[in-house]
């Protein structure tokens, strides 16, 4: 007698394949799910390996255009940067693969969804509150919680020797020294040999961009169009190529950027559930992104409104790494952020070279510069006495918390 019917998130690897057989071992019917989010992978063989170890049924879900548009396109508008520095590009995902996973799990009435996040990661975190927020009544089956599977696996060794029992085709060349995450926005690298901080990462592991030092000897210009906070559209300004989809103008970013090597970062970051994990990323066309949305925004964007709008980039930051996309504040920031992009409208040009992003100009039918008042070789209407009256109020409220030492 079957307990039930399990949706499993599954991506034709070692790991996964091995929850799978298992799965079926502890008496679960199991469905599998594969999202394309941009990733190289081969989906036909996966979907053939997934029904030869005994997956009832497959699904081979294509979610990169949803992903750019109701997902990344978010977090550009927000400026969405965790702890300085990483633009977040494994977070972002999570809840789309999880939102369409339970939509699967209601469609083929499932009473369970399992994950092969590791027990250390934020993955875990990510993918469960999404399940429960969409589908309070799910159970969740996390194999590296249960004592009897992790006990049973320590190590790859154990996997690769219960892969052979079972017939599970297991990789014919050598694992690399470090794990690996890829989708449509970055890849990310860490573990193995990567979680001694010291180490410096070998020039082999880059798969998204090239060394900077072997890039071309000569910039590409690009200028991305923006409108409500987000991109319409990217043109090659000496090529005249362009591309005005979302999924295409991403496309577009990630080759444009790799080419340069734009977009690479080694941190140590911590994660959610209280740990310091060391993190090595790819996010060209994300880092592209990023530089050209600041500086429209800046440029069409009211002072006070940006200074707020700031620290609600920040807050979404930190709910979108700590797994939390799908919570009511969650949803009230960025409807907040939503709002302060109605204005960010205009183009920005930009040259990737070498590893850089380099802003070259702008303009704006919203734009809050004025040429005129701001030039020293104009009058204009502003008077030169406001500038002593402004002055004056502040000397006068520095004074009031002491006068400091010279």
């Amino acid at each position: 007698m079957s307990k039930g019917t399990v949706v499993l998130a599954y991506s034709g690897g070692l790991d996964t394949s091995c929850i799978l057989v298992w799965l079926k071992e502890e008496g679960y019917d199991v469905i599998t799910y594969l999202a394309n989010i941009g990733q190289v992978e081969d989906f036909d063989a996966a979907k053939k390996k997934a029904e030869s170890l005994g997956a009832k049924k497959v699904f081979i879900e294509d979610l990169r255009a949803e992903f750019v548009e109701e997902f990344i396109w978010p977090s550009v508008q927000a400026s969405a940067i965790y702890e300085d520095r990483y633009l977040l590009g494994t977070s972002v995902a999570r809840p789309c693969i999880a939102r369409r996973q339970i939509q699967i799990a209601r469609q083929e009435g499932a009473q369970y969804v399992s994950h092969g996040a590791t027990g250390k990661g934020n993955d875990q975190i990510r993918f469960e509150l999404t399940c429960y927020a969409l589908y309070p009544e799910v159970q969740i089956i996390a194999p590296w919680r249960i004592p009897e599977f992790y006990n049973r696996f320590v190590g790859r060794k154990d996997l690769m020797e219960y892969a052979e029992k079972h017939g599970i085709p297991v990789p014919v060349t050598p694992k690399a020294p470090w794990s690996m995450d890829a989708n449509l926005m970055h890849i990310s690298y860490e573990s193995g040999i990567l979680e001694n901080p010291k180490s410096h990462a070998p020039a082999d592991l880059y798969l998204m961009t090239k060394n900077p030092e072997d890039a071309p000897n000569s910039p590409d210009v690009l200028e991305i169009e923006f409108k409500k906070g987000v991109p319409i559209k990217v043109t090659h300004v000496k090529e005249g190529k362009s591309k005005d989809t979302p999924l295409d103008i991403f496309s577009y970013l990630n080759e444009m950027g790799g080419r340069h090597g734009v977009g690479r970062i080694d941190i140590v970051e911590n994660r959610f559930i209280g740990m310091k994990s060391r993190g090595i990323y790819e996010t060209p066309g994300g880092t592209i992104l990023y530089h050209a949305h600041l500086d429209i925004e800046t440029f069409t964007m009211d002072r006070e409104v940006r200074r707020i709008k700031q620290g609600l980039g920040v807050k979404f930051a930190e709910m979108l790494y700590n797994g939390f996309w799908y919570s009511p504040e969650c949803e009230f920031v960025r409807h907040c952020i939503d709002k302060s992009q109605e204005s960010v409208e205009g183009k920005v040009q930009l040259s990737v070279f070498k590893g850089q992003v380099y802003i070259l100009g702008r303009e704006s039918p919203k734009s809050l510069y004025n040429e005129e008042l701001v030039s020293m070789d104009v009058q204009g209407d502003y008077d030169p006495c406001d500038a002593s009256g402004f002055i004056k109020i502040n000397a006068v409220r520095f004074v009031s918390w002491g006068v400091p030492h010279c």
